[in-house]
């Protein structure tokens, strides 16, 4: 590798290992055994490569996330073939594919924690520092879209933008709320089936009773 993969696999490591507060230029040029002035060269400032550094460690986790998915559908003895039975379409079969997709979704949030407590490191700084917000910004369309084929077993370029606005966004909002309960109440974190479930009684359910 050059000096500019180097760096930026030098702070993917820091981001992963110290967070995004906590990482400084010279803990990625220690990390990359690059030098400082290559950073300066290659991404123009440290923000600017940490910026990148997190946004190719969301594009890995997502492959993680597609290829868990892909081995769990060709799995006959995984989850996704109790899903596969109900038919294609129906309510049960939409059920039991968004059950299955979030016990894997979870499985891999435990998998990298790390990134997402740097994810929202990154978050709360987003209000503060414009580049880093716009950056955000840029990849939600995208991410939205992703989140749409990852839960409905689709190609992503065959999400339509409704689709993608509606149900992304829906989708995203649950990622996004299932990564700060696991940074602050891991136990506390509802599983899949609690998900569809609540789900289920949101829909069809009857209104929860007052608390005596």
């Amino acid at each position: 590798m050059g000096h500019r993969e180097d760096l930026l696999a030098g702070a993917k490591r820091c981001l992963l290992e110290k967070g995004w507060s906590r990482t400084t230029a010279r803990d990625i040029v220690a990390a990359s055994g690059a030098n400082l002035a290559s950073i300066g060269y290659h991404y123009g400032s440290k923000d600017a490569l940490m910026r990148e550094a997190l946004f190719a460690a969301m594009g890995e986790w997502a492959d993680d996330v597609e290829r868990s998915l892909r081995e769990e559908a060709r799995s006959p003895e995984g989850p996704s073939a109790a899903a596969g039975s109900a038919a294609e379409g129906s309510e049960a079969g939409q059920v039991a594919r968004f059950e299955v997709g979030w016990t894997r979704m979870l499985e891999l949030f435990g998998k990298h924690q790390a990134l997402w407590r740097a994810q929202l490191e990154a978050v709360m700084r987003a209000e503060g520092d414009p580049e880093l917000r716009a950056a955000f910004g840029q990849a939600q369309p995208e991410g939205r879209k992703g989140l749409v084929a990852l839960f409905h077993g689709i190609p992503e370029d065959e999400v339509d933008e409704e689709s993608a606005r509606i149900l992304g966004s829906f989708y995203m909002t649950l990622v996004g709320g299932m990564a700060v309960q696991m940074a602050i109440d891991p136990d506390g974190t509802p599983g899949a089936g609690e998900l569809t479930e609540a789900m289920r009684r949101i829909l069809t359910g009857p209104t929860p009773a007052p608390a005596d």
